[in-house]
């Protein structure tokens, strides 16, 4: 069953490669969405597949790239969009 999550991380997360980081991710799991930076600082991801490689990708993000400093993730269901590939915004 294909499920959306909306994703927010906060912390230390961008300028860290973040967003290619989580691309990246997203792809090798086969997910489909995209990622771009909030002005709060944030991370926000839009992230659509099936649920155990969505909380694979969730669990990715609460770790992040080598230099990210991660301090909160908050992820919520969401009308699946039907999102073609996975992109940075």
């Amino acid at each position: 069953m294909l499920l959306h999550y909306d994703i927010r991380v906060s912390g230390k997360v961008q300028g860290v490669f973040f967003r290619a980081s989580a691309r990246a991710e997203a792809n090798r799991l086969g997910l489909d969405g995209f990622v771009r930076n909030e002005e709060d600082g944030c991370v926000f991801a839009e992230a659509e597949g099936d649920r155990a490689k969505l909380d694979e990708f969730l669990a990715w993000c609460r770790q992040g790239p080598p230099h990210a400093r991660v301090e909160g993730v908050e992820a919520a269901p969401g009308e699946v969009r039907g999102y073609k590939g996975f992109h940075v915004r």
